[in-house]
């Protein structure tokens, strides 16, 4: 099980069978926000899905931005269902590290976070983000709606333009629609929070977007 190559994604046939139900609790509310972590957003608000790496540190990223108004960190774009991290870390569930932001689109649009998202991490990497090597670090932008396929997608196409001007090489980031999002296990929740010396490191490229949507090196 460990020795398997954690960057190849596995075959439904070679996935972990998983289980029908989550095997941990989940808290009621974040422990930063006070918000539920669980359940549809209060009307008005949109949820967003992205993976770019270890989640802890992402996490805590997307949850001090004005207009989010609950964060969480599970796994998505996997086979296994109801996976644990343990499982994931064998890269044998096929799921990514995720993190789930629901928003406030009066107060911080889709196309803000996805600047955010582009510029917390480094999208040309594959499976992997710094010593962070594995299928589970891979860089995804999992959308809910073909409003959000078409923006994560336009974003793309110009932030990688940059990038290339920058010296950087392709991106490698995959824009899918949502299937299923697991919820990780509740230390991993506002897990920054609750060890504050904790280690979570973020691979910023420098490649920022400037205010008129393109994007600059810096």
């Amino acid at each position: 099980m460990f020795s398997r190559d954690k960057t190849t994604l596995p075959t439904a046939d070679k996935a972990l069978p998983g289980r029908p139900t989550r095997p941990f609790g989940v808290p009621e509310t974040h422990a930063v926000l006070g918000t539920r972590l669980e359940g549809q957003p209060p009307d008005g608000l949109d949820v967003a899905y992205f993976a770019l790496g270890c989640f802890w540190g992402e996490e805590q990223m997307f949850w001090k931005l004005p207009g989010v108004w609950s964060t969480a960190v599970g796994y998505a774009g996997g086979i296994t269902p109801n996976p644990t991290y343990e499982e994931v870390c064998t890269g044998r569930t096929g799921h990514a590290e995720t993190v789930r932001v629901v928003f406030d689109p009066s107060k911080v649009s889709y196309d803000d976070l996805l600047r955010v998202f582009w510029e917390a991490h480094d999208p040309t990497q594959g499976m992997r983000q710094g010593n962070d090597l594995g299928s589970q670090y891979r860089s995804v932008i999992f959308t809910t709606s073909s409003d959000q396929q078409a923006a994560a997608e336009q974003s793309r196409k110009a932030y990688q333009i940059e990038m290339n001007r920058a010296g950087y090489g392709d991106i490698t980031t995959s824009i899918v629609p949502l299937d299923d999002f697991y919820y990780a296990e509740d230390y991993h929740q506002q897990y920054l929070h609750k060890v504050p010396n904790g280690y979570c490191p973020i691979h910023a490229t420098g490649v920022q977007y400037v205010d008129d949507g393109a994007a600059s090196a810096s």
